[in-house]
């Protein structure tokens, strides 16, 4: 039989599970999720893989042939001025995102698998980031200990920063 303390939950509704995120990490001390629907692939690859082309910012890492498509690879971190990806690794954790017509290869410094968040608890955040990174934000979420950056995939794929070279 049950002890007094045991508690047992059943879920009423299982649609309440929430969304699907793919979570990594930014930096040591940053994580963030991108909405699973804008996720196309997720992948190492070979630095020598992406082309790198003269003349860009420096969080365009350059040009990767991807499934018989030529995409942009950036820096995340670097994009959203945070620590830079360690140029003298050998390999990329490298996140393909799909928005509308255009793909993009984002490269993270590690990838930690997928969550489940309820939009409901992704609060704004504008009083607690930074402002650079607020437009490439939807909201941020508290988990256990850690804040979760929720990433807008359409903002990062329109960014001034690099959008007008491409």
């Amino acid at each position: 039989m049950d002890s007094p303390n045991t508690k047992i939950f059943i879920n009423q509704n299982p649609n309440k599970l929430g969304d699907g995120y793919l979570k990594f990490k930014l930096n040591q001390s940053t994580s963030a999720v991108l909405p699973i629907r804008h996720t196309q692939e997720v992948m190492i690859v070979p630095v020598e893989s992406i082309a790198s082309m003269p003349n860009m910012p420096a969080c365009v890492l350059g040009l990767m042939n991807w499934r018989s498509r030529i995409i942009w690879v950036i820096d995340l971190p670097n994009m959203l001025n945070l620590e830079s990806i360690n140029n003298r690794s050998l390999q990329y954790n490298l996140i393909i995102i799909h928005i509308k017509s255009v793909l993009l290869g984002i490269v993270v410094p590690e990838i930690k698998g997928i969550i489940r968040l309820i939009s409901d608890t992704i609060q704004s955040p504008h009083s607690q980031i930074s402002h650079s990174l607020v437009p490439y934000l939807s909201g941020l979420i508290w988990q256990d200990t850690e804040i979760l950056l929720v990433l807008d995939a359409q903002a990062i794929v329109q960014s001034q920063i690099f959008h007008n070279n491409y």
